[in-house]
Formats: structure tokens, C-alpha cells, sequence
């Protein structure tokens, strides 16, 4: 009976972990080494559900100035467009003012960016240099190779002044 139930309990194990394993999204486990998500949340406006977003760091512990990655699931359909230029704006918020480089990077998004649809995951990961490398639905679609663009495109969702607070605690686990 021991050894029936000692069986049981490592094929659970391992199918537990197996599915914690495949939760992350394969582009992560190859660009960041150790990654564990460091926290999770839902974007809602106004009634609307936007999309989930999901932070992932080293051992879970996310350093703006280390590799981390950053999964957005839509939940409804979106042009690409108009991610890029909501992206811009909430930049803008945060008192980005240089318009040539707010030009330069939007334009780069607007190429990037797809049309996304509920069910679409887009993935934005940040290496040791401080590029931006975005994948859609797993398959890279375009990089963005510039320390700022990064720091200011990833703090739209992580710096203290951020326009959803509560969105950002939940992100990064408080």
C-alpha cells in the first residue's frame, strides 16, 4: 500500500511540475537563465478586460537593470497600431518629451507591433545590454536595440509613476 501510494504521489509531483514548467512561456526559459515569474496581474479599463500580464526575472527577483521579461495575453482584439500609440502616450505621461526619439520609437512599433486578438500573447524580453526583443505568440517578430526606448517602453508598466499602481504591485509581487 505504501509503495501504490509512494507512486501516486511522484507521478503528481511530476505532472505538477511539468505543468508549472510549461505555464512559461518557452521564450523566457531560453532568454532568461533561472527564470520564475515574479508576479502577475489583469489590466482592466474602465469594464474591459485588456489582457493578463505576467513579469519574469531571474529566480524570480526582477532588477531593472538585469535580463527580465514581460508576457502580455490579450483578451480582446487590438490593432497594432494602436498599441504603439497608447505605448507613446503613456511614455509621454511619464515625462518623455524628446519628440524626435518619441517619433523614432513609435514608428519601430508600429512595425513591430501585430494585430492581436483575444488569445494573442506578445512577449517584450530585455537582455544583459539592454535590448528589447519582442516575440508574438513564441516567434520573434522584431527588436528594439536601445537601453532608453527600454527603460522607458518597460515603464509603462514598472516605474513608480506608472498611470495603474496597482497593476505594478501586483506585477512585481507586493
Amino acid at each position: 500500500m505504501k509503495k501504490g501510494l509512494s507512486l501516486f504521489f511522484s507521478l503528481w509531483l511530476i505532472l505538477f511540475c511539468s505543468g508549472v514548467n510549461a505555464a512559461m512561456p518557452s521564450v523566457v526559459n531560453e532568454m532568461i537563465p533561472e527564470a520564475e515569474m515574479v508576479g502577475e496581474a489583469r489590466m482592466t479599463y474602465m469594464f474591459w478586460d485588456v489582457y493578463d500580464a505576467k513579469l519574469y526575472a531571474k529566480k524570480g527577483e526582477y532588477e531593472s537593470d538585469q535580463p527580465f521579461a514581460l508576457s502580455l495575453h490579450y483578451l480582446r482584439n487590438l490593432k497594432g497600431k494602436a498599441i504603439a500609440e497608447r505605448s507613446i502616450k503613456e511614455m509621454r505621461k511619464q515625462g518623455v518629451d524628446d519628440q524626435s526619439k518619441l517619433n523614432q520609437w513609435e514608428k519601430r512599433m508600429i512595425e513591430i507591433f501585430p494585430d492581436v486578438k483575444d488569445g494573442s500573447v506578445l512577449i517584450g524580453v530585455v537582455g544583459d545590454e539592454g535590448k528589447t526583443v519582442f516575440y508574438s505568440d513564441g516567434t520573434e517578430i522584431g527588436e528594439v536595440d536601445d537601453s532608453e526606448f527600454s527603460k522607458r517602453f518597460f515603464n509603462i508598466w514598472l516605474a513608480e509613476n506608472t498611470s495603474e499602481p496597482e497593476l505594478r504591485k501586483a506585477l512585481l509581487g507586493k
